[in-house]
């Protein structure tokens, strides 16, 4: 395991300095890493390591939540709560409707067919979007009109719709059919996620006020401790209620995030944003390396071009969809656009749900499988490199114009 991670760490950031250094996303070099480590190329990788390896993406993806919700400002939020609403499931609903229309005629598979892969592929990356959006409130890129705020906050939500309907679409293509009480889970997993998370986040921010009042210092390295923990229990409590009472852990995570950042002074707020910052070196690297590990590049080739044509038919559809959800509000075609780019990455739930068909045994699941692999590989890079080489053209910097560097 210790050799395993020594490959993570020392090629994962090799790879990434090199991309960086010829003025690609370090995440693409972090991906190839996690590829050809993996156990489809070199086989390097510890089975132990792989074994736990979704348990290891699921901790990298909640610090980069934290970091998140630490940053992000609810008053911002609030000025593009209808559009980041629809954010969250327009875009992925648009997305899957091509895969129904088109998927058939592409593809030759059944409607039931069509729509489980649109399900599989419909959502967007937080992992790849994120921390993007973290680093654009950080330098003021588009934060007058709430921009990386309000895709944030669709793609936390996203995930959430898209699961929903693959487990309905599943059970369909298993012969069995839909349920309402199906859909009637994704809003009560999204209220009950932020209620539970803003109740923590409240707790703890009242734990660290009664012990500076009773002059016991809590070191910030402790608080990180402390709200790491209170995290994975946020995300062990969803287990714990599935197939009772739905709750959104990751909702939960960045919800506490924002509750602490409401109610702690100003200083500690900004000092634990730093620590998880710091932190998110490590995690990076761990999350976007074994992304790329549980991609099967063997499938890639039996894709084929037609898989590439369905992709690329099927992004069309989802950008429609950002765009409708961009109606009404104030934002100019340069910073529509940008919107619609960021919602392109495809990785992490791909990743995870992408074989589920093919275990499943459903007649579909290797097609299904294939379509997944390629939509990361092409969307993954092509979505990070279109907000790193556009934002500075598109967004404006908050107290100057589009096309602004920080510094000018």
């Amino acid at each position: 395991m210790l050799t395993s991670l020594a490959f993570i760490f020392l090629a994962g950031l090799a790879m990434a300095a090199i991309c960086e250094r010829i003025g690609l996303p370090r995440i693409i070099g972090m991906l190839v890493t996690g590829i050809v480590l993996g156990p489809y190329v070199l086989n390097l990788l510890d089975p132990s390591i792989l074994g736990i390896s979704s348990e290891l993406r699921q901790m990298a993806l909640i610090i980069i939540l934290l970091k998140a919700g630490l940053s992000l400002n609810l008053a911002d939020l609030k000025k593009v709560g209808r559009p980041a609403m629809m954010m969250a499931f327009v875009p992925a609903s648009f997305e899957i409707f091509a895969f129904l229309l088109f998927a058939p005629y592409v593809l030759g598979i059944t409607r039931v067919e069509a729509a489980v892969m649109g399900a599989v592929l419909g959502a967007v990356s937080p992992a790849v979007v994120i921390p993007r959006m973290v680093q654009l409130m950080e330098n003021s890129y588009g934060t007058q009109k709430s921009i990386p705020q309000m895709i944030m906050a669709g793609a936390s939500c996203d995930d959430i719709f898209v699961i929903v309907l693959f487990t309905t679409f599943v059970r369909m293509a298993q012969g069995g059919s839909a349920k309402a009480s199906d859909f009637v889970q994704i809003p009560v997993s999204i209220v009950l996620g932020v209620v539970l998370g803003a109740a923590a986040g409240y707790v703890l921010a009242k734990v660290f006020e009664t012990a500076y009042a009773h002059a016991h210092c809590v070191r910030n390295s402790m608080k990180v401790i402390l709200v790491l923990g209170l995290s994975f229990l946020l995300m062990a409590v969803e287990t714990w209620l599935k197939g009772t009472v739905p709750v959104s852990g990751l909702l939960a995570v960045v919800s506490m995030a924002c509750m602490l950042k409401a109610k702690c002074v100003p200083e500690v707020s900004k000092r634990l944003s730093e620590k998880f910052g710091k932190l998110w070196l490590a995690a990076e690297v761990v999350l976007f390396v074994l992304v790329g590990a549980a991609v099967d590049i063997r499938y890639t080739a039996s894709a084929g071009a037609s898989a590439l044509l369905m992709i690329g038919i099927a992004l069309l559809f989802r950008a429609a969809g950002v765009f409708l959800c961009m109606a009404g509000t104030q934002l100019n075609k340069k910073e529509r656009l940008f919107c619609m780019i960021a919602y392109l990455p495809k990785a992490t739930v791909q990743a995870a749900i992408g074989s589920v068909p093919l275990s499943l045994g459903l007649p579909c699941g290797q097609l299904v499988l294939s379509v997944a692999v390629l939509a990361i590989l092409v969307t993954a890079p092509l979505g990070a490199i279109g907000m790193d080489k556009t934002y500075r053209r598109l967004l404006v910097h908050e107290g100057g114009a589009a096309g602004e560097n920080p510094g000018t």
